[in-house]
């Protein structure tokens, strides 16, 4: 089930942006993109595309639904990569730790092989930033994520409002 209840603190964003700024020079790509599992575009990096971002970030999200079910239907629990390869233009996908979709185009100047193997490394990398977020999300009662002495100054003032 597909959860848009999450966020992405500025940090992670800048260092997931340098890893797929990263990807993007060492695979050869044209454009890389992060969508959320909902069909939400996060980032992107390299060629703007000439196309609806808002559509393919929705559909992509929606192959990916798709594909689940497909995987399901032939025994498997799902399909972590997919690729559509053109003639000309080619997208590989992956799904990062369920919950965003790692979206590669790209064309003839490089290899589905060299594009894999360079997702691959991206896939790791960006991995342990979600984990770690998802951490800081689920423990309410850590300070940390706001900073201790806004965090504290915080519930005073609400204490505040609500007192009788």
């Amino acid at each position: 089930m597909a959860s848009g209840n999450w966020a992405l603190f500025e940090e992670d964003f800048l260092v997931i942006n340098q890893h797929l700024g990263k990807l993007l020079q060492n695979s050869n790509a044209r454009s890389v993109m992060l969508i959320d599992k909902t069909g939400q575009l996060i980032t992107s990096a390299g060629d703007a595309p000439t196309f609806d971002t808002t559509s393919f970030a929705s559909l992509s999200a929606a192959d990916f639904a798709a594909n689940s079910q497909l995987a399901e239907l032939i025994g498997e629990k799902e399909f972590s990569t997919l690729v559509h390869q053109g003639v000309n233009d080619s997208m590989y996908l992956s799904m990062i730790q369920q919950r965003v979709i790692l979206v590669v185009l790209f064309d003839k100047r490089t290899t589905l092989g060299l594009v894999r193997l360079r997702v691959k490394k991206t896939v790791e990398d960006i991995s342990i930033i979600f984990v770690e977020l998802l951490k800081k999300l689920e423990d309410p009662n850590d300070s940390s994520m706001l900073g201790g002495a806004f965090a504290s100054d915080a519930e005073d003032e609400i204490d505040n409002l609500f007192q009788d």
